[in-house]
């Protein structure tokens, strides 16, 4: 039997601070759409568990440099497993830690470093272009600098607390102690940070949907985006056999 579904054609781009729902309305999107994701995130996050492995300052940018560029960092995008390897290791675990998430924004803030991620994050979104493909990226420059012309374009933000509460929360549930209070300045400090860099700075992009999930759950927000998806002429009707 033959029956026909709704699927992504072109790139969905979701960008926007950390602790706004990114992540899982992203991989839920694409599920739901038949595309593939890319967390260029958690890219950046594998890097800088390479700079710290390496025993590099993260504030000295030509040995982070160095690193990054002899790193062999390979990402999976399919939406329900994806994945992150380090040197040919599966590192989506450690790059959550806290000593990751303190030295990313600086090793992020090195131009070297964004050009070989943003080549890398290209040539992935390329590949699963390919006709009738569709892919959903989130990051924080995926609107302004990685896709500029994405056919859509999203900017989620949330107030920092909200923000707090969620980051702790998925902390917890994912094994790694607690504590709002420390969560909540490392967003702001991370919002500083991300907002304040020279190159690629966290901001919405002029075209860009303004979404906030401070108040909203997931089904809300995914009703939105698919709603949005929808009315940018970006589903194309497949069919698929079932038994």
């Amino acid at each position: 039997m033959h029956v026909a579904f709704a699927r992504l054609r072109g790139v969905v781009a979701l960008d926007g601070p950390s602790g706004t729902g990114k992540s899982t309305v992203s991989r839920k999107l694409a599920s739901a759409l038949g595309a593939t994701y890319l967390d260029t995130g958690a890219m950046y996050r594998a890097v800088t568990l390479a700079v710290l492995r390496a025993d590099v300052e993260p504030s000295d940018p030509a040995e982070v440099v160095r690193v990054v560029r002899a790193a062999r960092l390979t990402v999976g995008t399919n939406p329900e497993h994806p994945t992150v390897f380090l040197e040919g290791t599966d590192v989506g675990r450690e790059i959550r830690g806290p000593e990751v998430t303190s030295a990313v924004s600086a090793v992020s803030a090195v131009a070297e470093v964004r050009e070989q991620l943003v080549a890398q994050q290209r040539e992935l979104i390329d590949e699963a272009l390919v006709a009738p493909g569709g892919i959903v990226v989130e990051g924080r420059d995926i609107g302004t600098v990685v896709v500029p012309d994405a056919g859509l374009k999203v900017y989620l933000t949330a107030s920092a607390h909200a923000r707090a509460q969620r980051r702790t929360a998925q902390d917890v549930s994912e094994g790694r102690a607690g504590d709002l209070d420390r969560t909540h300045a490392d967003v702001r400090r991370r919002d500083a940070l991300d907002s304040g860099r020279k190159v690629a700075p966290l901001r919405r992009a002029e075209d860009a949907l303004e979404l906030d999930t401070t108040d909203l759950g997931v089904v809300e927000v995914l009703e939105q985006l698919h709603k949005h998806v929808e009315s940018r002429g970006l589903l194309v009707a497949v069919e698929r056999t079932t038994r």
